[in-house]
């Protein structure tokens, strides 16, 4: 089956404090865009959501913009921005560096699924 959706029209929108995530749903994949504003971090804007300590979806995702700080649980620490190509597994907290709005696209499927739903 070949399917084609826009992502100016997502299937649905999540919003968060200091932030949103866009989805859409095909046969074989779930998609993301998430948006994140300067002062977002994930601890504080999703975790209260989530009801866990730190983030426990796998990432595999793309920076279209910004920079994102991202430090897992073992205390290992890195930074995205645009252009990178990241995979982040589950366990870890993020949050936005600088004044400028961040734009990821998520390919793993969880996170367009389960990110920023209550439990």
């Amino acid at each position: 089956m070949f399917e084609v959706k826009m992502l100016e029209k997502p299937d649905e929108r999540r919003d968060f404090p200091r932030g949103h995530l866009e989805a859409v749903h095909m046969t074989g994949l779930d998609f993301a865009v998430a948006t994140f504003e300067p002062g977002w971090r994930w601890s504080e804007s999703v975790g209260p959501i989530a009801g866990t300590s730190s983030c426990r979806i796998h990432h595999n995702g793309y920076v279209v913009q910004g920079r994102l700080r991202i430090r897992m649980d073992d205390g290992a620490e890195g930074e995205v921005g645009p252009g990178d190509v990241f995979v982040c597994p589950p366990g870890h907290d993020a949050w936005v560096v600088g004044d400028d709005q961040v734009v990821v696209y998520d390919f793993a499927g969880a996170m367009a699924q389960e990110y920023a739903k209550a439990d």
